[in-house]
């Protein structure tokens, strides 16, 4: 299984992004959908899951901002608003808590 994320760019302060991931290969959906994040110098974090059941959770950092979306089978989003500095990190999308895409990079400049 294979995910790709797209979508990442630079973008000013207060500004919005929406990041894709799409799974391939041998899988006929994803259950549990994620992103996580790393900031530059560091450590990965947890952002947002959409579970099957349509339960969503975010990190407190990004709770009103971020807008997680189960877009169908195999495929899902991240819906940034109100981006701020510390939002700057490489976004990766994680599908069933052991699929992970190859990140995309979001800056945020201020």
């Amino acid at each position: 299984v294979q995910l790709q994320a797209s979508g990442g760019g630079l973008v000013q302060a207060g500004g919005s992004l929406r990041l894709s991931c799409v799974a391939s290969g041998s899988i006929y959906s994803i259950g549990s959908k994620a992103w996580y994040r790393q900031p530059p110098g560091g450590q990965r974090e947890f952002v947002a899951v959409a579970l099957r059941n349509g339960a969503t959770t975010y990190a407190d950092s990004v709770k009103g901002r971020f807008t997680i979306s189960r877009d169908n089978a195999k495929s899902w989003s991240l819906q940034m608003n109100s981006l701020k500095p510390e939002d700057t990190a490489v976004y990766y999308c994680v599908g069933d808590s052991r699929y992970w895409g190859q990140g995309t990079q979001v800056t945020v400049s201020s």
